[in-house]
């Protein structure tokens, strides 16, 4: 009797302890889940905030550069620049709003860096090579261009590719290191191009008659500029053809234009003037028995 009674009282016992126990957990848990809660809520205010505040900077840079009349290749590398930075510091912030040490973040953040920057060393050098191209500036926006292979205008200049529209209407990201160190031909740089034709007559054509028809296809294109005056010469006396070089100077943008119309024109003329243009021909010998 005695024992069944201690072993009631150690049983209340026990029970009051771990519902005690429990109690206090509960109320650990609850307090910890709202202190978290509260800094989600927070961490989520300031990302959004932050997210309007980074589109309120970067309209406002874009309007006074635009004000000022900052060239565009300097405006889009500015404006992805800044949306970059201020990126990485809203995240800083929601991350020390959440509780994480931003110190020791921030050291983990700069032993990382260098990890980081040893294996992206390519976009480190495409990031140097987009600084040379804007201060250099062999091309700028809107300007037509040649490199590593391909050729368009470009469209923007960013923080590490140049972009490009094709011809066609392709869209091309070239990295910056490239076009910083390799070879780029600009064709807008300068105000004027030259058009080159290769023109081949048949063998026993008066070139006399040849060089004063083209020389009147040229002077009825206004196009087509009086200085440097237009050049014209036998260029080569070849195995099926007499070839003829003309060379004429034009503004950059009538480049295409110009070349199109003259083929059109010399050929038409060419036909009304019976001036014969060669093609290729094999003659066979047969041999008799």
């Amino acid at each position: 009797m005695l024992l069944s009674l201690l072993l009631a009282v150690i049983t209340d016992q026990t029970a009051e302890v771990n519902f005690g126990e429990l109690q206090y957990f509960v109320e650990k848990m609850i307090g910890w889940g709202i202190d978290i809660g509260g800094r989600i809520i927070s961490a989520a205010f300031i990302f959004i905030i932050g997210r309007l505040l980074i589109s309120f900077i970067k309209k406002f840079i874009a309007k006074v550069m635009l004000k000022r009349r900052i060239d565009a290749g300097i405006q889009s590398f500015v404006k992805s620049l800044v949306n970059i930075l201020l990126t990485v510091l809203l995240i800083v912030a929601v991350i020390g709003k959440l509780g994480i040490e931003t110190t020791s973040f921030a050291a983990l953040l700069a032993s990382a860096g260098v990890a980081i920057g040893m294996a992206l060393s390519g976009n480190l050098q495409n990031f140097a090579g987009g600084l040379v191209v804007l201060f250099l500036r062999p091309y700028k926006v809107g300007d037509w261009i040649e490199s590593q292979g391909v050729s368009g205008t470009v469209r923007e200049i960013q923080i590490f590719h140049t972009i490009l529209t094709t011809g066609d209407n392709k869209v091309i990201y070239i990295p910056n290191g490239a076009l910083s160190s390799g070879t780029v031909i600009n064709y807008n740089k300068e105000g004027t191009r030259r058009v080159e034709w290769i023109i081949g007559v048949e063998y026993g054509e008066d070139y006399d008659k040849v060089e004063a028809t083209i020389r009147r296809i040229l002077a009825a294109d206004e196009r087509i500029l009086s200085s440097p005056e237009p050049f014209l010469a036998l260029h080569a006396l070849a195995d099926s053809s007499v070839n003829v070089v003309v060379r004429v100077w034009v503004k950059s943008q009538d480049y295409w234009a110009v070349y199109f119309d003259l083929n059109k024109n010399i050929y038409s003329e060419f036909n009304k003037e019976g001036i014969g243009i060669p093609f290729p021909q094999l003659t066979v010998h047969q041999a008799k028995d």
